[in-house]
């Protein structure tokens, strides 16, 4: 006879903002009745306190987004600068601080990248692209990866290639999905970086081959894969992609939601490999998410598709004012602060090193991989089999693994990002070597939880 299993209630909120929120807000991926928020009062920096006067040191970021810190007081003040100012404009008008947003962001994009179509988020971002690239090209296919996230708006979690599109099938058609790189848990049997890049790209033609050239207007990638993996591509992947795409007139869009604007060390993640996608879906670290935005830069090609024909898409609050100048503000403290500098050096020096010392010491540990301030440590129960220390898509009682390792970081002070059998290890990029290796030696010691679950 089974036993039954019962599921323990969330404790009882202890302040008036807890208990409004329980009675009030409903919570995005997640059953209602089973959850218990953690309430933020504060934050400064890397750190964020909660109502019970707790301060962690915060490795997630919150969403992967807060690249340039929390209250950096430079931002903040442009905030209030503008809001004295003017604080709402349609997008019909001109308004200077949305000009100045896509005037800089152009500048940072990668070759003819020079017109920037405002979004609220990276879900409109992604959603936008798409719809310019089918518009662009008279085709209707969008293909992306298996282990990807796009966003969760209609056309968006359809493009997405993990679980959190279930829920929403049967979905918009046209979407098709492949296997991108990785190496670690390659579905191509390669051994090595190069047999996985030569493979994954062969992949991709083969799809292209069997859903017809003819027919697919983009293929869209996250540059380095977000919360699927932290999956880098091998070096000559993009590139491949880049000429697969060439070959046939598809529209390549590179998703740098989460991967841009420092969080690989560079603006764009494909600065590192210097490729050139057609399209550029930017939002979270452009402005720390301090005000919502997001956005789409385009290629002189696909903005000549509408110079003469109008595009048929549009949010009431595209560029907004508050949030273009927090995107300008955060593009100079990025350069006047040597924030891509700082990222460069404490991943050299520390955030690598450290996390590589880390696989030494922990069984648990199957591999460390990331750039940047993005990194990912992938838990098993066996390094010899590569078995995953929760089985794909874990909940409940399955879980509990990875779920006693995160209460074990925050118990130590940090607080951690975890999805699946990884922690992802995506600070604030100005967090400094001090505070990086605090982080760490917590991580260390968290570990240790997990180790008890290793069988070999």
């Amino acid at each position: 006879m089974l036993a039954k299993v019962t599921t323990p209630s969330p404790p009882v909120p202890s302040t008036p903002t807890a208990a409004a929120d329980r009675a009030h807000v409903f919570h995005s991926w997640s059953a209602q009745a089973q959850i218990s928020p953690a309430e933020i009062t504060r934050a400064r920096g890397s750190h964020f306190w909660t109502a019970d006067g707790t301060r962690y040191l915060d490795f997630s970021s919150q969403l992967v987004n807060v690249n340039i810190g929390y209250q950096h007081p430079r931002l903040v003040a442009a905030i209030q600068e503008q809001a004295e100012k003017l604080l709402t404009v349609s997008p019909a008008f001109a308004n200077e601080s949305r000009s100045e947003a896509a005037r800089l962001i152009a500048e940072l994009a990668p070759g003819d990248l020079d017109a920037v179509f405002f979004t609220n988020g990276g879900a409109e971002a992604t959603e936008n692209a798409m719809r310019m690239a089918r518009l662009h090209t008279g085709r209707h296919k969008v293909l992306t990866t298996y282990r990807s996230y796009h966003g969760a708006t209609a056309g968006a979690i359809a493009a997405t290639g993990d679980p959190r599109r279930w829920g929403s099938e049967p979905s918009i058609p046209g979407i098709v999905h492949f296997w991108g790189p990785y190496l670690y848990r390659s579905a191509f049997h390669a051994s090595t970086e190069a047999e996985e890049c030569e493979r994954a790209l062969q992949h991709l033609r083969d799809t292209i081959m069997v859903e017809g050239p003819a027919t697919i207007a983009a293929i869209m990638l996250e540059t380095v894969v977000g919360t699927n993996g932290v999956l880098v591509p091998p070096d000559g992947y993009l590139e491949g992609v880049r000429r697969i795409c060439d070959e046939h007139g598809i529209v390549f869009i590179a998703d740098e939601v989460m991967a841009g604007f420092g969080r690989c060390g560079e603006w764009f993640a494909v600065d590192r490999w210097d490729v050139t996608p057609d399209l550029i879906c930017f939002a979270k670290g452009v402005n720390s998410g301090y005000v919502p935005l997001g956005g789409v830069v385009i290629s002189a090609a696909i903005a000549a598709t509408f110079a003469d024909r109008p595009y048929p898409g549009g949010l009431t609050y595209s560029g907004h004012p508050l949030a273009c100048a927090s995107a300008v503000a955060s593009i100079g403290i990025f350069r006047d602060e040597g924030i891509l500098e700082h990222v460069r050096g404490v991943e050299e020096t520390v955030l690598r090193p450290g996390l590589e010392a880390i696989a030494e010491r922990h069984p648990c540990v199957g591999e460390v991989r990331g750039v940047g301030f993005m990194y990912a440590v992938e838990l098993v129960r066996s390094r010899e089999t590569r078995e995953p220390m929760v089985p794909f898509n874990a909940s409940g009682a399955a879980a509990a693994p990875m779920n006693e390792f995160a209460a074990a970081c925050r118990k130590g002070g940090l607080w951690p990002f975890v999805h699946f059998n990884r922690t992802h290890v995506v600070p604030p990029c100005t967090t400094t070597a001090d505070e990086m290796r605090q982080g760490l030696e917590i991580l260390d010691s968290a570990l240790t939880v997990a180790d008890a679950h290793v069988t070999d």
